[in-house]
């Protein structure tokens, strides 16, 4: 019996392809205002350089040039018709790009992070064979999230997950913690186990959510059932210290023993694919071997002695990518926007520049400024400290929301400018000294904000 002396320290449906909420995979590609859009996530989230340059040439033939990766680390080929998808999935194939039927995430530098309790790979790998043993007996939601964290410096403990695993322990005595739909900090707890006994209780798990349906998420499971499928001699979680605040990608990081790493992200979520494949090429002949794609929209580059990095580094700058943890891009989120998607009233990624030009004092890291070209609010479901929407008759300022909350205030797009300008007075007047943007926004409070934004 296993003791309980816890240490405290492939195909969907096409009409399921068209709904926002399905995921847009090369077997059901989703229909965006600029076409297609097909998201990938390679195996552990790892590719040869020469993997990704060639993803990249497949944006550029098949797409409209543009490739992107997603706040969860994912990449996203847009502009696609339905007669260039099979030629895109071609050449990921001719690639060697193995694209998983279930998204398991792990950290993004899993397996070298000097900081992580346990190599989460293993498990994920298990799972994946159990799942696959099972074929279409098991019926997952398209988008269904599994995260399997084994802790350290870049940790998914931010990332919202339908079931997760996060370790705790040592690394020679690690315990997982199996919790349902959120984040680390907001799942609700299920139970602590082996790492024998996860793959068992997982696939209980996802049988239960086939029972309940094909569109089935961590957020409809009943937590007493799920606990009911866990072994007799399982245990409660025990009250471990939370998570720290993962590091930021962007920047040099050293790895010990692994070497060293350069954190990089997209400007604004996207890059051209022509400037990318300069920028791979360049980085190879530097002596960089692989990609480790990231969350905020970023990836690491492995391979590389420090000095080559600080190159590399440099390289990476003159492309527009964000090279460093305080780059004010960093706490923006954007849409493809006007330039890239039909359904867009606003130039996104034009709007972005002139935030971080007209109101530089909000870019502290404290809050993210979520710019949408329309109500759907892709790049950012979820509520922010200031969104603003694309509108036909100019722009709406949501405080504290998402973009498909009510708006607080107006402005014509002709007055824009003046009306950040407002907007940057109001911060910097009322910015305590040492008080974050994110604390001065608050306690001014929506209206405020709103006025000033609208009114003068």
């Amino acid at each position: 019996m296993t003791s309980c002396a816890v240490p405290t320290s492939q195909t969907t449906d096409a009409a399921a392809s068209m709904r926002r909420g399905a995921c847009p995979s090369l077997a059901a590609p989703m229909q965006t205002g600029d076409g297609l859009l097909v998201r990938l996530r390679p195996l552990d989230g790892s590719l040869t350089l020469s993997q990704f340059s060639d993803v990249a040439k497949a944006a550029r033939q098949f797409g409209n040039g543009i490739l992107e990766i997603t706040a969860r680390g994912n990449l996203q080929v847009r502009g696609l018709k339905a007669s260039s998808v099979p030629g895109l999935a071609e050449a990921i194939g001719e690639a060697a790009i193995v694209v998983p039927d279930v998204a398991i995430e792990t950290p993004p530098l899993a397996g070298i992070d000097p900081e992580e309790i346990i190599d989460p790979r293993v498990i994920a790998a298990m799972l994946r064979e159990a799942i696959a043993a099972r074929g279409a007996a098991l019926k997952l939601a398209p988008k269904l999230a599994i995260i399997i964290d084994g802790g350290g410096r870049f940790h998914l403990g931010d990332t919202v997950a339908d079931l997760r695993l996060q370790a705790f322990g040592r690394s020679d005595d690690a315990w997982w913690g199996l919790s349902v739909a959120g984040t680390e900090a907001t799942a609700q707890s299920v139970c602590a186990l082996r790492t024998e006994a996860v793959v068992p209780v997982f696939i209980r798990i996802l049988e239960a959510l086939t029972a309940i349906g094909p569109a089935a998420r961590g957020r409809d499971l009943d937590i007493d059932a799920v606990r009911a499928l866990c072994p007799l001699d399982a245990c409660p979680v025990p009250s471990v210290p939370a998570l720290t605040s993962a590091s930021p990608v962007a920047g040099l990081h050293d790895l010990g023993s692994a070497g060293t790493a350069l954190g990089l992200g997209l400007a604004f979520a996207q890059i051209d694919a022509s400037n990318l494949i300069a920028f791979l090429q360049q980085a190879s002949e530097l002596g960089a071997r692989e990609i480790r794609l990231a969350p905020e929209h970023g990836f690491f580059l492995l391979g590389l002695e420090r000095e080559a990095a600080a190159i590399v580094r440099r390289l990476a700058l003159a492309q527009g990518l964000r090279i460093a943890a305080d780059d004010p891009r960093n706490h923006i989120a954007t849409c493809a926007g006007s330039t890239g998607c039909a359904s867009a009233w606003m130039d996104t990624k034009a709007m972005a520049r002139l935030w971080v030009e007209m109101v530089p004092d909000l870019f502290d890291g404290s809050l993210t400024v979520h710019l949408s070209g329309c109500l759907k609010g892709c790049a950012r479901p979820r509520a922010s400290a200031l969104t603003l929407v694309g509108a036909s008759s100019g722009y709406a300022l949501v405080v504290n929301g998402a973009a498909k909350d009510g708006a607080n205030a107006y402005t014509d797009e002709n007055v824009m400018k003046s009306a950040l300008e407002r907007l940057a007075e109001l911060v910097r007047k009322n910015k305590d000294a040492g008080e974050s943007a994110r604390s001065c926004l608050t306690r001014l409070g929506a209206a405020r904000v709103s006025a000033a934004f609208e009114q003068g």
